[in-house]
């Protein structure tokens, strides 16, 4: 190969030629560092008929400086890469990035110097030594690391080690992870799930596509029957990658799989340290990485030799990202399987709808749990009509559900309350004035959060203290709090059983896998009574003790116009629910609701989950709604408003007249105002059959627009703010 093409990870670059010096050996997928003007860019050896661009003579061609000792990125990931840009319409670079997730990892190994308290603490501290005292125990990771996790200068803690209160530590950047034992602890499964078992483990034989869709009821052994499939992958010396929506979940699935292999697997999330990337990454291409458990970003890691990828929560909206590449983790996955010829397991006890409608068709092939293991009954299910079973004043539970949380804590069994709010309130106001507290950034009220005492976007992040007085009437002790949160049901919890333990579950409170690990010890461990959490106590726990579940606000979820609203309601109240009565003792759970009339209110109080999902298909089939046409949205934004609106009505000027697509818009998007930029939105809704992403590129395309302008396009949107 005398001369290469490159995709470099600049899109506004475009593609670029080079010439192979005498000697350097190159093939397709390599990873190459090259010159452009004074500059050295990194960029990916791409076959040049797949990549459209400018031809320039040989005479012109710069020589190629260095090949990176990385393996080449694998035809089969080049593909999905291209397969992904394309259908999501976004920029090729950008989704090739994605593959090197460690741009330091791609040098090799060696070792690096990380950091670590020494014990040592004198008699007297600066305010910040003492701070990063407390902050840093069990820690070890780089000086910069460190100092984010301290919220200190680096100069502080260069000035502890110099103190003796730091240590270095040398830690080898390649060292091998224990490999894990797929006979280790062999559960004992029923019939029901030795069947779902041995499809998996004949499908990981077969070394075929197949995709399957695990549908089993919360607390089924769902986890149990694909762990079988891990374990026949990990004999036969394949890679095995298994996806989770959320970070908090790692830690509890962690254990279950030490438990099961005898090992953790290899993690791979936004929160690990440089160094931990950087052997990561170096051992998914090398394949010693056995087991990879991480978020969706995972998906595209460059695997020596995958051989099964399993999604677990497989409805969760996580897997859809909402920036820069907005690409579906659950679709891409089976995408993923289908160009390395793999199987690729959706398990989830609420699947979404449109992967029930691909099994419905034949596409994907549906394995039912519908027994809950070991004998455990599901719950039994009410509903609390709020506007028959009215709360005391100022108080936001119900009595029935206020007297079986007492009966629960009598009887030393557990109770969860759902709210899917974080904070104290939603709005804060001044009873004087009537002034509301909105985030300065975006079309959003800043929420309160009384344990921190302040007041918080969360959108954007911005934050300020919750003042003493009225910042437009001046008026002293006139703040009121309007609706609750999670916060303020624990207080409401402490004044009607003050003896109660209590835990607050949020994204505020368990923000790290370890603290997520302390709760569940402390749970399991029975010394908390309740639990009061939003979505992140929706799944993936098993706490045999805990036998009741109060949905505080069944209805919060059918506010707004999504259409996905009443689907999403159901996951999330059933996911709830199925944290209750996994043990030997029998669950309840309590739905407070003010509409018990809604459909989606009714299918849970019946148990009646296909009856939902029946009328759900017909309300999308006669809208056109997924997965029977397509929706995209085009997203218009800018700091200068009027620059956005002129350029959402450009492109809606010339959107173009089709018989199988319809065009919405432009009109301000519901959050109009989003980290300081002003929105529109644009949404297309299309039929199956309408040819969508290349119409997209062919309207936009030819279209220019102010430098501050950006467009972004959403195929198949999850979020209408």
């Amino acid at each position: 190969m005398k001369r290469v093409r490159l995709l470099v990870f600049n899109a506004a670059l475009g593609v670029l030629d080079y010439r192979v010096p005498e000697g350097m050996t190159i093939e397709f997928g390599s990873i190459v560092v090259a010159p452009l003007g004074p500059r050295q860019v990194l960029g990916i050896v791409w076959e040049p008929e797949r990549l459209s661009g400018k031809e320039v003579p040989e005479s012109k061609l710069r020589p190629l400086l260095e090949v990176m000792p990385a393996p080449p990125i694998p035809d089969r990931l080049r593909r999905l890469i291209e397969w992904t840009a394309d259908y999501y319409c976004a920029p090729l670079s950008s989704v090739a990035r994605m593959a090197l997730g460690s741009m330091a990892a791609l040098r090799g190994g060696g070792t690096t110097t990380e950091y670590r308290l020494t014990g040592t603490e004198p008699a007297r501290l600066t305010p910040q030594r003492a701070a990063a005292l407390d902050a840093l125990q069990h820690e070890q990771a780089s000086i910069r690391e460190l100092a984010e996790l301290a919220s200190v200068s680096e100069g502080v803690l260069r000035g502890m080690v110099g103190a003796g209160l730091l240590e270095p530590v040398v830690v080898d950047l390649d060292r091998p992870y224990p490999a894990a034992r797929p006979e280790f602890a062999v559960p004992q499964l029923n019939d029901e799930q030795r069947a779902a078992a041995d499809i998996f483990v004949s499908a990981v034989t077969a070394r075929k596509f197949a995709p399957f869709l695990l549908d089993g009821v919360t607390g089924s052994g769902k986890t149990e029957c694909y762990f079988e499939g891990v374990a026949e992958a990990i004999r036969e010396g394949r890679q095995v990658l298994v996806l989770l929506p959320e970070i908090a979940l790692t830690e509890n699935f962690l254990r279950r799989f030490e438990h099961r292999f005898g090992v953790q697997p290899v993690l791979w999330h936004s929160s690990l340290k440089s160094s931990e990337r950087r052997r990561a990454w170096r051992a998914v291409v090398q394949g010693s990485a056995q087991v990879v458990v991480g978020a969706r970003s995972a998906l595209f890691l460059p695997y020596a030799n995958l051989g099964l990828i399993v999604v677990d929560e497989a409805h969760e909206i996580s897997f859809k990202q909402d920036d820069g590449v907005r690409y579906n983790a659950r679709d891409v996955a089976v995408m993923r399987a289908k160009f390395e010829k793999i199987p690729v397991v959706l398990a989830s006890a609420t699947p979404a709808l449109e992967s029930m409608q691909l099994a419905e068709a034949g596409v994907y092939r549906k394995i039912d749990l519908a027994g809950r293991y070991g004998g455990a009954q599901l719950p039994d299910i009410q509903i609390l009509d709020l506007r028959a079973e009215v709360p005391e004043r100022g108080r936001w539970l119900a009595p029935r559900l206020v007297e079986a949380m007492k009966d629960r804590l009598a009887k030393g069994e557990q109770s969860l309350l759902f709210l899917n709010r974080r904070g104290y309130a939603p709005l804060t106001l001044c009873r004087h004035c009537g002034f509301r507290f909105q985030c300065p950034n975006c079309t959003a009220w800043l929420v309160e959060h009384r344990f921190s005492k302040r007041l918080a976007c969360h959108h954007c992040g911005h934050e300020v203290p919750v003042p003493e007085a009225c910042p437009e009437c001046s008026t002293g002790d006139c703040l009121v709090a309007c609706g609750p949160g999670v916060e303020r049901i624990a207080d409401e919890v402490a004044e009607i059983l003050p003896e109660a333990r209590t835990a607050l579950v949020t994204s505020d409170t368990m923000n790290t896998p370890e603290a997520i690990g302390d709760f569940v010890a402390m749970a399991e461990g029975r010394a908390i009574d309740i639990i009061i959490g939003t979505q992140l106590v929706t799944k993936g726990y098993h706490f045999p003790e805990l036998t009741l579940v109060g949905v505080v606000d069944a209805d919060l979820g059918l506010e707004g116009g999504d259409l996905r609203a009443a689907e999403r309601t159901y996951q999330q109240v059933a996911q709830v629910a199925g944290r209750a009565g996994r043990g030997a003792k029998p669950g309840e759970v309590l739905i407070q609701t003010r509409h018990p009339e809604a459909s989606v209110i009714q299918a849970l109080a019946n148990g009646d989950r296909d009856a939902f999902y029946a009328a759900e298909t017909e309300a999308r089939r006669d809208a056109g709604a997924p997965p029977f046409g397509r929706w995209a949205a085009i997203i218009v934004s800018s700091e200068d408003q009027s620059e956005a609106l002129s350029a959402a009505r450009a492109i809606g000027g010339t959107a173009p007249n089709l018989p199988d697509m319809l065009v919405l818009g432009p009109a301000p998007a519901p959050l109009s105002l989003l980290r300081g930029r002003h929105r529109f939105r644009l949404l297309i809704n299309a039929r199956r059959s309408a040819e969508l992403q290349k119409t997209l590129r062919e309207w936009l395309e030819p279209l220019e627009f102010p430098r501050g302008v950006r467009v972004n396009i959403d195929i198949d949107p999850y979020s209408f703010v």
